[in-house]
């Protein structure tokens, strides 16, 4: 039986900012061992629907391992090795005793004792037989998780383009989207089939998703909105898509991206477990489960959103991937700083480029002119902006729209904030925080925002609020940086 200190259950994405966190905390070689089904050690996952699937000069592993995307060392399987840090890669765990910490290797591998865990085994996708489509396990339908489904995907792409180059992308979400772009770029006639009324429903606003839905049909993409697919044929090989609506769409390549589910059985009946929206593993600021030798990061972790009231959530994206990893770390050192995450999202499709930062809402301001491909949106909920995004911004424009959304400044008139547009993030970026303290259940001081005031200050209340004013611009870009 192997034993680690510290075990990283899942890899993925947040493996690598684990590994360099714990490194910076000074953890010692053979403490931390990180388990993963996976082939390779972490890397960027973003790539896989971007840059992966481009017809010319894609990246391609070792290129895009952990952090690089971070801004920090591209960590190859040599970089674990010399820190001391024993990456099991292709190592499935069958299952999680919590009680007596230990995990058990299928296929008869040694099984893993720790000291201390750190859950990140992320989604899976929805496939479509969970909605009974039929023949959904034909050759040329394709699913977009790993680098494995990638390489799978790329391989195919040639192969269908034989046949004909009529492709069908199953969902108008953030996947979609992307691998949609590739798709054209690649030579194919996508049709998006999606049963929502708008492309990025969740989203994109009407005025938002119609500026989307007509570029992607000036280049070729034909939108089918409201409806399902039931079914496909085919020999062996997807040739026909079947929807609801009765519609027979020809296709000798089919990817699919209608979601994700996150991986909870292993710990069901031994970990607090949300069975309704939003699933996952439910954590505290900490990011630490019901059992306190045990954390969760990642697509997986349920958290407090703190910087909008405290509600539960999940966020599969990159950041938050990379932000928790380290944070778990962190915590598991005895830091007590709080997970304060911001919700952000961004993409590039084409020569489009958006950032999204916060939460949206029903009511909203957009600015800027949709003809020119140029704009951006303010959410507003109570009189407060709570969310921004922004299309084919500048750098300046974008971390200014980021403070918006740490700030959630009051919101002026619509006319005004609509006339203003880029000018009020910027406006709001250049002016001082104004901090309300409060004590935490130690009687420590600390901000609206959750971070622990030193000591030092606590006799003064204006040094502590230089100080967090101070700190407050560069803890909130290096914790939130967009890369």
């Amino acid at each position: 039986m192997g034993h680690f200190k510290y075990v990283y259950l899942g890899g993925g994405q947040g493996g690598g900012y684990a590994a360099a966190e714990f490194v910076k905390q000074g953890v010692k070689p053979g403490e931390l061992g990180i388990v993963t089904a996976d082939h390779y050690v972490s890397y960027e996952r973003p790539t896989l629907s971007k840059g992966y699937l481009k017809a010319e000069g894609a990246p391609r592993l070792p290129g895009f391992h952990a952090c690089v995307g971070g801004g920090g060392d591209k960590q190859t399987p040599d970089w674990y090795k010399e820190k001391g840090i024993e990456y099991l890669t292709g190592t499935k765990v069958e299952s999680v005793d919590i009680k007596n910490k230990t995990l058990k290797v299928a296929s008869g591998g040694e099984d893993i004792t720790y000291d201390k865990l750190i859950i990140a085994t992320g989604a899976t996708n929805i496939t479509l037989d969970s909605f009974g489509a039929k023949n959904a396990h034909l050759k040329g339908i394709h699913y977009l998780r790993n680098v494995d489904d990638a390489d799978a995907l790329v391989a195919y792409m040639k192969e269908a383009k034989q046949v004909s180059k009529k492709a069908v992308m199953v969902g108008g979400g953030y996947i979609g989207l992307e691998v949609t772009a590739n798709l054209v770029q690649n030579g194919f006639e996508v049709s998006m089939v999606f049963p929502e009324d708008r492309l990025m429903a969740k989203m994109f606003n009407e005025e938002m998703a119609k500026f989307y839905e007509k570029y992607y049909e000036n280049k070729g993409v034909t939108l089918i909105k409201g409806d399902t697919v039931t079914g496909f044929e085919g020999d062996g090989k997807v040739q026909t898509v079947e929807l609801k609506s009765g519609k027979k769409l020809e296709a000798s390549l089919v990817v699919v991206g209608v979601g994700a589910k996150p991986n909870t059985e292993l710990f069901k009946g031994q970990l607090d477990l949300l069975e309704d929206k939003p699933g996952g593993v439910k954590v505290n600021s900490q990011l630490q489960t019901s059992n306190p030798d045990v954390y969760a990061v990642g697509d997986i972790a349920a958290f407090p959103l703190t910087l909008y009231g405290g509600k539960v959530t999940r966020q599969e994206h990159v950041v938050n991937a990379r932000l928790s990893a380290a944070h778990a770390v962190k915590a598991i050192f005895g830091s007590k700083e709080t997970y304060d995450y911001l919700p952000y999202f961004y993409s590039r499709e084409f020569d489009l480029a958006w950032q999204f930062y916060g939460e949206p809402s029903e009511d909203y301001v957009l600015h800027g002119d949709l003809d020119s491909g140029k704009f951006g949106v303010y959410w507003i909920q109570d009189g407060k902006i709570t969310g921004a995004y922004s299309e084919s911004a500048s750098d300046e424009q974008n971390a200014a729209l980021k403070q918006v959304a740490l700030k959630r400044p009051d919101a002026p008139s619509k006319d005004e904030l609509k006339s203003m547009g880029y000018d009020f993030a910027l406006k709001v970026a250049h002016q001082p925080q104004q901090l309300e303290l409060e004590h935490d259940n130690n009687g420590d001081v600390r901000t609206i925002f959750g971070w622990p005031a030193p000591s030092v200050y606590r006799t003064s209340a204006i040094a502590l609020a230089t100080f967090i004013a101070a700190g407050f611009y560069f803890r909130s870009q290096r914790r939130h940086s967009a890369s």
